[in-house]
């Protein structure tokens, strides 16, 4: 009798604690969204110091009657981070276990198939009853080193809003030393 590997036989599933595993991917299970923290202090920082380089702008249109910025993000929006996808990955590793990894973000559709002999390094997750990511991918099969990207605390704040807190520190920085001069 043939065993069939169909990877859902949950009893046998390991986490593996190795930091890298090579074995022969079987399914990449349906992903779903996980949202990314944001600390209330960075945020509130960044905040303050956009603010604080916003203000000749204000004082700008109000004596000169331009019309108002563009759009801008309610913190309510910005408090609330980024979600990026998880894909829970079942492979076989090179002993023979049914292993679980998460993959954090997008690969393009053809990186992986099942059936491909992969190497994958891992890194444990903040919650030791999840099991551990992926940070790099060896497609041993074609040959292709896949690194998944995921949201950030940067990339959702955004450039704009980050020059501007950059320039607002500036700002800050020139307004104390000036005063610490005279």
């Amino acid at each position: 009798m043939v065993e069939m590997d169909s990877g859902l036989d949950t009893r046998r599933i390991v986490h593996p604690t190795e930091q890298i595993v090579t074995g022969r991917l079987i399914r990449l299970m349906d992903g779903y969204t996980r949202e990314v923290r944001i600390g209330q202090p960075v945020l509130v920082a960044v905040l303050a110091a956009a603010a604080i380089a916003s203000l000749p702008a204000l004082l700008l249109r109000s004596l000169f009657s331009f019309g108002g910025g563009g759009a801008r993000r309610r913190w309510k929006q910005l408090k609330q981070g980024p979600e990026y996808l998880v894909t829970p990955v079942r492979l076989r590793n090179t002993a023979g276990q049914l292993c679980e990894v998460e993959l954090h973000g997008h690969l393009p559709q053809s990186a992986l198939h099942p059936a491909d002999q992969v190497q994958l390094t891992l890194r444990p997750q903040r919650d030791p009853e999840l099991p551990p990511r992926i940070e790099r991918i060896v497609n041993l099969t074609t040959g292709q080193l896949l690194t998944p990207r995921t949201a950030t605390l940067w990339s959702h704040l955004g450039p704009p809003l980050l020059l501007q807190a950059f320039l607002g520190g500036l700002l800050l920085a020139g307004v104390v030393a000036c005063s610490a001069l005279t």
